[in-house]
């Protein structure tokens, strides 16, 4: 299958550029794979579709303000996004402009922060080596900015403090606790603490993992057969905790809902052939896309995503390329809100 076959056009005023007011105000697109149909609900109705004995799963990764503006010596502006750590102090990051950036260079970030260039790879990524004193995450929340993903309209100027202060809060789930991510958890954004504790009191269990999104769930695919590309590993954690409520309730004859695509993602990589998840932590590089079997989600909560990209392979491989992309364009017709600050939709 080509990467061209998951490609649609949508109309850019669709892409949602602030979040709502309220988390749980979003809508919501329910497809039933069965049926090949889908009907358009609110993200409030989620508890009618879920039953006592199901069991809800989180990505419970906090963002970092990894995002690092500043100047290079010739005064030109330089931006390097932290994605994740190589080595005592050493980390790979995505820089712009990266062939401005010579091995050696300094950058200083508020002089609360320098980061020297050790080596420079292909599409972007560097090798830096940080300098500060204190705690790095610490320092990152004085000196960093929230990594937005790119259709997110911001000025390109020092962020305006308001706006940045807005953003640290709302592109974040109300269940962040690991920080490591640098993009968020989209799906898990729709939550709050009320809806949560709603779930758990209709018997609902609710289980959480932890899986720090990197250049595996955002890096763009350029080649043009799916199979051929290769995904970034990305690092997850899963409690013993987890794996035995995940196990005992879908044993029990309970449903797996997963809350978006990293936590499909994780909790396929850890799972055996008979669909029990196993504990432990480690690198995931799989790349889920159609004909996949999967083994141990039921149910699939997921924002709407980028034509082209891993993500909506992944959606396609759980519910049908041809019926994924038709409920799209129902979407486009109904004018809902897509990607990350977006709606979403329940996959049945």
């Amino acid at each position: 299958m080509l990467v061209s076959d998951f490609d649609y056009h949508l109309p850019e005023d669709l892409i949602a550029q602030e979040p709502l007011p309220e988390r749980t105000a979003s809508r919501m697109l329910v497809l039933n794979r069965a049926a090949g149909t889908w009907e358009h609900r609110r993200f409030r109705d989620l508890p009618a579709y879920l039953r006592p004995g199901d069991c809800l799963v989180l990505n419970d990764t906090r963002v970092l303000p990894a995002r690092l503006v500043t100047r290079r010596p010739s005064g030109g502006r330089a931006e390097l996004l932290l994605v994740r750590p190589l080595g005592e102090r050493v980390w790979e990051a995505l820089a712009r402009p990266a062939q401005r950036l010579r091995e050696g260079m300094t950058l200083d970030f508020g002089g609360r922060l320098q980061a020297t260039v050790l080596a420079r790879g292909e599409e972007g990524v560097v090798r830096v080596w940080l300098d500060y004193e204190g705690e790095l995450l610490s320092v990152l929340e004085q000196v960093g900015l929230t990594p937005l993903p790119p259709y997110l309209r911001r000025p390109r100027q020092e962020s305006e403090p308001a706006r940045e202060q807005a953003d640290r809060a709302r592109y974040q789930t109300v269940y962040a606790r690991a920080p490591g991510a640098v993009a968020a958890p989209t799906a898990g954004l729709h939550f709050d603490q009320a809806m949560l504790e709603a779930l758990e009191k209709q018997g609902v269990a609710v289980a959480r993992l932890t899986l720090h999104v990197g250049l595996g769930t955002f890096r763009p695919v350029t080649v043009e057969r799916e199979e051929d590309h290769q995904m970034h590993a990305e690092y997850y954690q899963v409690s013993e905790e987890a794996a035995r409520l995940i196990n005992e309730r879908r044993a029990a004859g309970g449903r797996c809902l997963a809350v978006g695509t990293t936590v499909t993602r994780t909790l396929e990589t850890v799972s055996d052939e008979a669909g029990r998840v196993q504990p432990g932590e480690g690198w995931s590089e799989l790349f889920i896309f159609p004909d996949y079997r999967f083994r141990v989600v039921d149910l699939l909560l997921t924002n709407f995503h980028l034509p082209r990209s891993t993500l909506l392979m992944l959606v396609s491989a759980f519910a049908g390329r041809e019926l994924v992309l038709a409920a799209y364009q129902a979407a486009i017709a109904e004018r809902y809100r897509f990607y990350s600050y977006g709606d979403c939709m329940l996959i049945l």
